[in-house]
């Protein structure tokens, strides 16, 4: 009788082969609260109203003390904020 040998090339190539398994890849990404507001100017009009330009800031009074009833008052108010945000661009852009 022979003896059968366990170490034939196809039983080696079959116990060897490994097996696949997750790709690797980046983590992933893990949820963080919200920031905390951070100190300094925010962004929007100043809390009190105020621009720091005296013209903007008398313009803006007038509309803001247009008659809410008087729609003829709030589009004057209205146009004198416009025409005085105009020349105070227009100052700015040198022209």
């Amino acid at each position: 009788m022979t003896e059968q040998n366990d170490h034939s090339p196809e039983s080696e190539t079959s116990a060897a082969a490994p097996v696949p398994g997750p790709v690797p890849g980046p983590p992933a990404a893990v949820p963080r609260p919200p920031a905390a507001p951070q100190p300094g100017p925010q962004p929007g009009p100043p809390s009190d109203g105020q621009t720091g330009d005296p013209a903007i800031d008398a313009a803006l009074k007038d509309l803001a003390d247009a008659p809410a009833d008087d729609l003829d008052a709030q589009i004057a108010a209205g146009q004198r904020v416009h025409q005085t945000l105009q020349s105070r661009l227009s100052d700015l852009g040198g022209a």
